[in-house]
């Protein structure tokens, strides 16, 4: 059965971070991007040699990933700076009949091959649904990452006009491509600088990596 996630309230007059979150949610509301490329040879050998769909493999990639970081769980919930135990992925899928895309959401399980069913059951599911959200009930523990499987982009740039309490990142990930004798996908995650810094980013793409070239410990054959 799939655990329900608990919010926890963060005491700001006693978090550390509290003078950097103010600073950038109240002063220099300020928000970043950073583009790489993730190495994911090791991790494409072992899906060619599966009978599994490289989308949900990597989606399950990034939000592990996400879940193993404090700072990526931060965000304001009716009113409340706090973490959440666990993020779940919202994502979106395209419909090739008429070119247009539409968000799904879906429970987060650690163990991959649970993962992994419950998102080709609910992309089975909702393939044919149109319209921007597609899903009732969507939770609040939600990371938006969507994939853009037509380019290999350098680099992708996202803003909103609209000031929000929003401290979620946005991720984008691209086509994977070869390069010499390795395979590597771009991935793009848009930050809000409140809740986290270069470091806090940095080691959450290092995990990406790390997950990528030791795919051995979660897959199952």
């Amino acid at each position: 059965m799939h655990s329900k996630a608990i919010f926890h309230p963060i005491d700001l007059e006693n978090w550390p971070r509290k003078p950097y979150f103010e600073y950038y949610h109240n002063n220099l509301k300020s928000k970043y991007t950073v583009s790489i490329k993730i190495d994911i040879t090791t991790l494409f050998h072992k899906y060619k040699d599966s009978n599994y769909k490289f989308f949900p493999i990597f989606l399950y990639v990034i939000i592990r990933a996400i879940n193993n970081s404090e700072s990526f769980r931060t965000v304001i919930y009716n009113g409340q700076l706090g973490q959440w135990s666990f993020m779940q992925p919202s994502f979106t899928i395209f419909h090739k009949d008429d070119c247009s895309f539409s968000d799904l959401w879906s429970e987060y399980h650690e163990d991959f091959q649970e993962f992994y069913n419950i998102i080709i059951q609910d992309i089975n599911t909702y393939k044919d649904k149109k319209g921007i959200k597609i899903r009732e009930n969507q939770p609040a523990n939600l990371i938006p990452i969507s994939c853009v499987p037509w380019i290999n982009f350098e680099s992708i740039s996202q803003d909103t006009i609209q000031d929000s309490n929003f401290l979620q990142p946005i991720i984008r990930f691209g086509k994977y491509y070869t390069e010499g004798n390795k395979v590597k996908i771009s991935l793009s995650i848009y930050v809000n600088h409140a809740i986290a810094d270069g470091y806090h980013t940095s080691m959450f793409l290092q995990d990406i990596q790390n997950l990528c070239d030791n795919v051995e410990n979660w897959m199952t054959p």
